[in-house]
């Protein structure tokens, strides 16, 4: 009789045995199911961030000049929070150029923005600067908790770039970031750049990296990452942030960033960048009469953005 053949009192004990073996098999099958549906469940229920965009209101009690209609922002600022009110948005995103003149004509458009029903995210633009009495502080008009920052909202987070730190307008003369822009400006026109402009800016070498860390932090955590800024990064036009491609370059070191958007450029622009997206903003100031704002509907693989007026509606697929 081998040692390991159990040994049953009975036949009754030993269908009662089975069928507790059965039952012990099937819970543990259940159980197994179960888990797989939760794991697939926390897959799939991850929400979509939704959010609005707004570039370049640039609103001045001015005449129009050209193609921007200065006093016609407010009126564009209305519709455009009225519609917004009306999604289910996590948070808006201003792109920059609130005003054309400096803080002296904002409290008419913070005061639109005030009526938003959701955060509110603040970029810095370079006609914001204008007249500025504390460049250092000027973020605190905008209520803005630093020139440049980070916010998260679910898997995702969002960097916000300050593309202004370095240029002739947001420093003062005798300063050390006054010689960092002027080395920098020397530097690109001599290797032929076109973007030595006085209303570009750059990020100082601070600010560079603040926001390697953030990618690095992010990466760790598997965060998604969304850059925002008022300078565009790529394409190259002429309007780009002043030192784009050294950027670009630590950008193109970390997969977690899956698209930049940015203002500045009215026109609007598109491309990508080793498969990044790069998303430029149409101005809102620009035109008598059509609007330039929209929503963005973000999920783990795709980027949809709803355009109204003059903003260029896409649907993006994300390629890492």
């Amino acid at each position: 009789m081998s040692l390991f053949k159990p040994r049953y009192k009975s036949s009754k004990q030993r269908s009662y045995l089975h069928h507790a073996f059965i039952n012990i098999r099937a819970a543990g099958l259940f159980i197994f199911i179960v888990l797989l549906q939760l794991c697939s469940y926390g897959q799939q229920a991850e929400k979509p961030i939704r959010f609005g965009i707004i570039a370049d209101p640039q609103y001045a009690d001015k005449d129009d000049h050209g193609t921007r209609f200065y006093r016609n922002a407010l009126q564009k600022l209305d519709t455009a929070v009225t519609f917004l009110n009306t999604q289910p948005l996590d948070f808006t995103v201003i792109l920059g150029d609130f005003v054309d003149q400096g803080i002296k004509d904002l409290p008419p458009v913070m005061e639109r923005l005030e009526k938003l029903k959701m955060p509110v995210y603040n970029v810095l633009g370079n006609h914001d600067y204008v007249d500025a009495p504390d460049r250092q502080n000027l973020y605190r008009h905008f209520k803005m908790k630093a020139p440049y920052y980070t916010f998260a909202k679910g898997e995702w987070l969002f960097i916000i770039l300050n593309t202004n730190e370095l240029s002739a307008y947001a420093t003062n003369d005798n300063s050390t970031p006054h010689d960092d822009w002027a080395a920098m400006s020397d530097q690109l026109k001599a290797a032929g750049r076109k973007n030595v402009y006085p209303w570009n800016g750059g990020i100082s070498k601070k600010q560079f990296q603040w926001m390697e860390k953030q990618l690095i932090s992010a990466e760790r955590k598997g965060k998604k990452v969304i850059i925002l800024s008022h300078h565009p990064l790529f394409p190259e036009n002429g309007l780009e942030a002043l030192n784009n491609r050294e950027i670009l370059a630590a950008i193109d070191q970390h997969p977690c960033v899956r698209a930049v958007i940015s203002g500045h450029h009215h026109p609007g622009n598109f491309a990508y960048y080793k498969d990044i997206p790069m998303i430029t903003l149409e101005g809102m100031v620009e035109t008598a009469h059509q609007n330039a704002y929209g929503t963005v509907k973000l999920s783990a693989d795709t980027m949809i953005i709803e355009g109204h007026g003059r903003l260029s509606s896409r649907t993006l697929t994300f390629k890492h």
